[in-house]
């Protein structure tokens, strides 16, 4: 009794504690995926973030539709879902930064705030005195992130950068797909903007680490990140490979350029993954699956050799793999400590009994739709967890709350800007 009573006085605490973040604010000039993808990132940890979007039209992907959201009587629609998935824990408010009042009113907020973060085509903030520089004269301990396509400075600083360009200028479609000598063959991006979310991520760590440094020196200072950059160092191993050898890396469908077996192969009824990293791995398959023989073939018997032989090792395996269903496989391999698992469609994700188990699907509830459902956050921490308090935000729906709590602007002083188009 002592112990459960104590558990949930543990789990009381964390109910009510403030997130790890709390007190941080943050300014989101951003738009579309890899700024969002970050201010969400901090909102979800406790960060205060404002958005700043344009008045009548707002981010972007808030017409990335359909789907979209829609009112509880299921007929108007709001935002869609695209909008949905990266904008969380986050006020919206509608300023014209094109106005001189509206720089004006950014400036002022950025007075109070720790972080802003953009995703302007570079020098394009500067006409608009919105700036790193400028900003550094308002506040010197801002953290001003810039996330662009290729970077502040360079031969591309000043060109258009989206995640499906930065994927084939930064080498990922190289590697991804089949062989072009293969049916279906040919350079294939990833199935979500990969290059946006890990960018997204890249932002977030280092704007803690520049709140870290600040906290340390006194001073805020520039992040400058590229999706190209990032792109680039997320080929991992293959960039690797390359450096190491002059070799080129290419399309190896689902196979591993570095393990073997570490690819997908046929079953009875469907497919499998086999993800074997080492030898031991592979001997305990092996005898799993009645290829014991296989494991003393000196072929086959450590990873260097096993990538040496790929083509026969992979032959053998598929048709063994090929003579019983996934459901076999996973129960028997599993059992056996070996890595596999089936390919699942994101409808049989989520219904997933280990999903569900970890609470990766939680509600909140939206102003005018009700409760709607969300992805969690993957971080989980023990004392002060990730927080879904504020449902994605309605275009500009709280202008009026913002600039008063920051600004201390009263109805009437928010009544004329808005009669001035400042507002939205």
């Amino acid at each position: 009794m002592g112990t459960d009573r104590t558990q949930c006085k543990h789990r009381e605490a964390i109910m009510t504690s403030k997130g790890a973040l709390d007190g941080i604010k943050v300014l989101d000039l951003s738009r579309v995926l890899a700024g969002p993808w970050a201010t969400q990132t901090l909102g979800d940890l406790g960060a205060d973030v404002v958005k700043i979007e344009k008045p009548l039209e707002g981010d972007d992907t808030r017409s990335w539709g359909p789907p979209f959201l829609r009112e509880k009587d299921g007929k108007s629609p709001l935002d869609a879902a695209y909008y949905i998935c990266a904008n969380r824990n986050k006020k919206s408010i509608t300023i014209d930064i094109t106005r001189k009042e509206g720089q004006r009113l950014i400036k002022e907020l950025a007075k109070g705030f720790d972080v802003l973060v953009e995703n302007h085509k570079v020098g394009s903030l500067k006409k608009y005195g919105l700036d790193y520089e400028s900003m550094k004269m308002v506040n010197p301990r801002l953290v001003y992130c810039s996330i662009t396509g290729f970077g502040q400075d360079g031969p591309y600083s000043n060109r258009a950068g989206y995640d499906f360009l930065v994927q084939g200028m930064g080498g990922m479609m190289s590697v991804t797909g089949r062989p072009d000598d293969e049916p279906g063959g040919g350079p294939m991006k990833v199935g979500v903007a990969l290059t946006d979310i890990l960018t997204g991520l890249y932002a977030s760590t280092a704007i803690l680490a520049a709140i870290r440094a600040r906290d340390i020196q006194g001073g805020g200072q520039h992040i400058d990140l590229s999706l190209l950059d990032v792109q680039i160092a997320c080929l991992a191993n293959q960039a690797a490979n390359f450096l190491y050898t002059g070799n080129v890396p290419g399309r190896m469908g689902n196979s591993h350029p570095n393990a073997v077996p570490y690819q997908d192969f046929k079953t009875l009824d469907s497919f499998i993954i086999l993800a074997i990293g080492n030898d031991s791995q592979f001997r305990r398959f092996c005898g799993a699956a009645g290829l014991e023989y296989l494991a003393d073939d000196e072929r086959y018997q450590t990873n260097q050799a096993r990538i040496a032989n790929r083509e026969r090792l992979v032959e053998i395996i598929s048709r063994r793999t090929r003579q019983e269903t996934t459901e076999y496989w996973v129960d028997l391999l599993h059992d056996k400590a070996v890595p596999c698992g089936p390919i699942k469609n994101i409808k049989e994700v989520f219904e997933d009994e280990h999903v569900a188990a970890r609470n990766l699907i939680r509600k909140t509830e939206h102003s005018t739709a009700g409760e709607i459902p969300i992805v969690a956050s993957p971080i989980n921490l023990s004392e002060t967890p990730a927080s879904y308090d504020r449902p994605p935000p309605l275009l500009g729906e709280h202008t009026d709350e913002v600039l008063k709590e920051h600004l201390g602007l009263d109805a009437e002083a928010i009544s004329e800007l808005r009669s001035k188009g400042i507002l939205g």
